[in-house]
């Protein structure tokens, strides 16, 4: 194929979408940084560049070929989540593995790898074999091992952004409903169980989640800063680097957790509704690329990218806002991130080499 045909196939509707949050982020971590492009919002601008050129590459790989990468592509992810139980380093915790100077978060990874290898599994069975509960065992141990590979790191919102992708796939599958109820039934009695396995902290940010102002000085200081903020930026916001909460520095980890609520502060509900629609558009652009491709494989990896990129929205919009006990949980494009930023762009490669390749376009 020919390099003209596969720029002009190439789903730049998404790209152009990502490059708007890519430029909220810029200005957001500028403002962050009270006005500087260092440290945050010129690393951000040259990753999205880095990001756009392997969505291009990408988007030049056969899709069979990727398909048959998929579970090597897993064993990679799990090799790294391994190793970061090993090597890692972090603050009080090992998410990351220091290549020549880089920080690289293997879970992150993991997701789109977890994805992929589950649409590879469910694409290759014949669909009447779908009908028994047997024939999803394998998908769930793909599901459980990273997942509890990531947890033990520990990091909870990782994990259940993993677990929450996997799942979706396995829907989209054909998994029966009375399975689902099944699993919702059992997740509900297993909760005490569940309480009894988190650390001592992770306890604590969900006694703060129920009652912020019970410490609002100490556990329940991010949550109740950030609700702060939200609330003082009114509707269309205080005005482009003059949030007092983040410029004075009482919001913490503004330019990764909580760019979401800095945003709100100086952009108002209005800066905050009009980020909340774009991340709506990219997600249903993806669900609709679901839809028209011919291969079961492209269709499931297309499903469970865009549903990736939902929770990841969703996790961190309502965590900053109160309604999801306090996690490390960036916002897709606009947080501070390498490893977030470049996972997604390869995400997005995928997408698009699934749309390039597609027999029903050729």
């Amino acid at each position: 194929m020919s390099v003209l045909k596969v720029l002009l196939r190439l789903p730049w509707h998404i790209l152009l979408l990502a490059g708007v949050l890519v430029v909220v982020g810029s200005l957001a971590l500028y403002s962050a940084s009270q006005g500087s492009w260092q440290p945050w919002a010129g690393r951000h601008a040259v990753r999205a560049v880095v990001g756009l050129s392997l969505v291009i590459g990408i988007a030049f790989v056969d899709f069979d070929y990727i398909k048959r990468l998929s579970y090597v592509f897993l064993a990679l992810a799990i090799a790294g989540l391994i190793a970061v139980m090993i090597v890692g380093t972090g603050q009080g915790v090992s998410r990351w593995i220091a290549i020549g100077g880089i920080n690289f978060q293997p879970s992150e990874l993991t997701k789109i790898a977890v994805v992929m290898a589950l649409a590879h599994y469910f694409s290759s069975q014949p669909h009447d074999r779908m009908r028994s509960i047997l024939w999803y065992l394998p998908a769930f141990a793909i599901i459980a091992v990273p997942f509890s590979l990531v947890l033990i790191q520990p990091d909870l919102g990782t994990a259940l952004m993993l677990l929450f992708g996997g799942l979706v796939v396995v829907f989209a599958a054909g998994l029966p409903w009375r399975y689902v109820l099944g699993a919702f039934v059992a997740v509900v009695a297993a909760i005490p169980v569940l309480w009894m396995q988190l650390h001592a902290y992770q306890k604590a940010r969900v006694m703060i989640f129920l009652n912020p102002e019970s410490d609002a000085l100490g556990a329940g200081y991010q949550i109740t800063q950030s609700k702060i903020a939200l609330g003082s930026g009114g509707v269309f916001g205080k005005g482009f680097l003059m949030g007092s909460q983040s410029q004075l520095n009482y919001l913490p980890e503004k330019q990764t957790d909580f760019v979401f609520t800095m945003i709100g502060e100086e952009f108002g509900f209005a800066g905050n509704i009009f980020i909340l629609f774009i991340y709506l558009l990219l997600t249903l652009s993806i669900m609709w690329i679901s839809f028209r491709v011919q291969s079961r494989f492209a269709q499931l990896t297309c499903i469970g990218i865009a549903m990736t990129v939902f929770f990841y929205m969703f996790v961190n919009v309502a965590m900053v806002t109160g309604l999801l006990p306090v996690v490390g949980a960036p916002l897709p494009f606009i947080s501070y991130g390498g490893t977030s930023m470049l996972t997604l762009f390869i995400a997005f490669g995928i997408v698009a080499s699934a749309i390039v390749h597609d027999r029903r376009e050729t």
